[in-house]
């Protein structure tokens, strides 16, 4: 019933005259900035607000850099993607680049350690991988906006997603040393914080990673120069990158205005760093990142991440991983501290940013599964539903029928692993720890019965308050 309800509220308040205007202004080029400060995407940037909302009237290119460690997205790489989304549904170029080079030499921003060297073949894959991720990113996330924007413009051009590695690979010491390094200060280059924190620091820092800053800034300039990118958008540990790159711009063309002075004519904008209310670093579950890709992160478990949020967080997130009316993300924080159990902001967010990563299906999946492991009206359950969305997930386990209504429930939560062994499920339901259908088991001797099972082909089994399984017939 919450979800039909919260279904027809996003319907309301999306549909209302009153939001028009602000859905309009969503498409503007010169509301960008305004967007982005307003949700919260912004930190520092290295010019006025008048300065960027005044050039962000026209049409620019803008980058920001994916790190390969790994060959999939995780909810971190969220923040740069939608500030690039952003500028996208407005009609600028955007670039996801992703480091096919730097990522063989690791950036020392942020660490106290210097990173191991990746293998080669590995960041290759891992650059293939992400290409296709990002691009299946802006696919679903363009379908997911141009149901809550009226006029959104893509029209300029796809994502033109690069590798750093295409100029990199044919570029030699000596050349490097003459186009770069003539041009970098070591005093300079020195007093970045990246830098100054490591030569603090016992283990010191490596000639490699001291000059990854000006491999990034070179980055910057050759997408300035073949693409006329005019924008480096980075984490806040991206600052003195960002930096690196425009100084190294503005020394190789430097820009001079009609008065003979100079010029800004590339900026830079840095995102937060994300964390939770309690100061947790955001995107962790269970120490795992909770990625984009459902092999890595189920979608289930994904919707789950968000619907967890905290009343304290899940304002800031609906600014930042939607792209809700500000208006609409007021209202339904307003109708959610008016009864905050029935937690309609996080399930907002978990069904927007569901969609958004995974699409419309996922987020009814989700839903779907949810209802079967923490609600007790299965009515509407669908077993096959449930049986799709769970596919694959360790907590699903197909038995045969005969074996799923004769086997006692101690031997069946031992054997799918619900128990450590068939003893200890006899201590759960000695404690009534041992659950069916949200019911405790009070027999060792019991086994499911027909009427158990939820549209004929399914149960919930679970122990204690958290861990449960899915055991279906097969």
């Amino acid at each position: 019933m919450l979800s039909l309800a919260l279904r027809r509220y996003q319907s309301r308040i999306r549909s209302r005259p009153v939001l028009d205007k602000f859905l309009h202004a969503n498409s503007c080029h010169h509301s960008v900035y305004d967007e982005l400060k307003y949700r919260g995407f912004i930190s520092q940037t290295t010019s006025t607000e008048a300065k960027l909302r005044n050039v962000l009237q026209q049409s620019h290119v803008v980058y920001a850099g994916i790190d390969p460690t790994a060959d999939y997205l995780h909810v971190g790489h969220l923040l740069p993607l939608l500030s690039l989304f952003h500028f996208h549904i407005r009609g600028h170029k955007v670039i996801p680049l992703i480091g096919g080079a730097t990522g063989l030499v690791g950036d020392p921003s942020g660490r106290d350690t210097e990173r191991p060297l990746s293998d080669a073949a590995k960041v290759e894959h891992n650059v293939d991988k992400l290409k296709e991720a990002v691009t299946s990113f802006f696919g679903r996330a363009t379908e997911y906006a141009r149901k809550r924007v009226r006029t959104i413009d893509v029209s300029a051009s796809e994502p033109h997603i690069q590798s750093n590695l295409d100029w990199f690979k044919s570029m030699g010491l000596l050349e490097f040393l003459r186009v770069v390094g003539v041009h970098a200060r070591v005093n300079t280059m020195l007093a970045r914080e990246s830098v100054s924190a490591r030569l603090a620091s016992q283990q010191g820092i490596s000639f490699t990673e001291f000059t990854y800053q000006l491999l990034q800034a070179y980055d910057f300039y050759t997408l300035h120069k073949n693409s006329g990118c005019t924008i480096q958008i980075g984490g806040s540990d991206q600052w003195g990158n960002i930096v690196s790159g425009i100084d190294l711009i503005n020394r190789i063309v430097p820009q001079v205005g009609p008065n003979g002075g100079h010029e800004e004519k590339v900026f830079g904008i840095t995102t937060p760093l994300l964390t939770t209310a309690s100061g947790a670093k955001f995107g962790k579950s269970a120490g795992n990142a909770v990625a984009l890709n459902p092999d890595i992160t189920s979608v289930f478990d994904f919707y789950q991440f968000f619907l967890r949020t905290t009343d304290a967080d899940v304002g800031r997130y609906l600014r930042i991983f939607t792209i809700l009316p500000l208006e609409t993300i007021q209202d339904v924080l307003e109708k959610h501290k008016l009864s905050p159990d029935a937690r309609v902001a996080q399930r907002l967010l978990a069904s927007e940013v569901t969609e958004l990563v995974h699409g419309q299906h996922a987020v009814h999946s989700a839903q779907m599964v949810t209802k079967v492991l923490y609600e007790s009206d299965w009515t509407t359950v669908k077993a096959n539903e449930v049986l799709d969305a769970l596919r694959g997930d360790p907590r699903l386990h197909l038995l045969p029928e005969s074996e799923v209504l004769s086997t006692p429930i101690v031997k069946l939560a031992a054997m799918c692993k619900l128990t450590a062994s068939n003893s200890a499920s006899r201590q759960l339901i000695a404690m009534k720890g041992l659950y069916l259908n949200n019911v405790p088991v009070a027999d060792t001797r019991q086994t499911i019965r027909n009427t158990d099972l939820i549209d004929n082909r399914l149960v919930v089994l679970r122990s204690g308050s958290a861990k449960q399984i899915v055991l279906a017939i097969q």
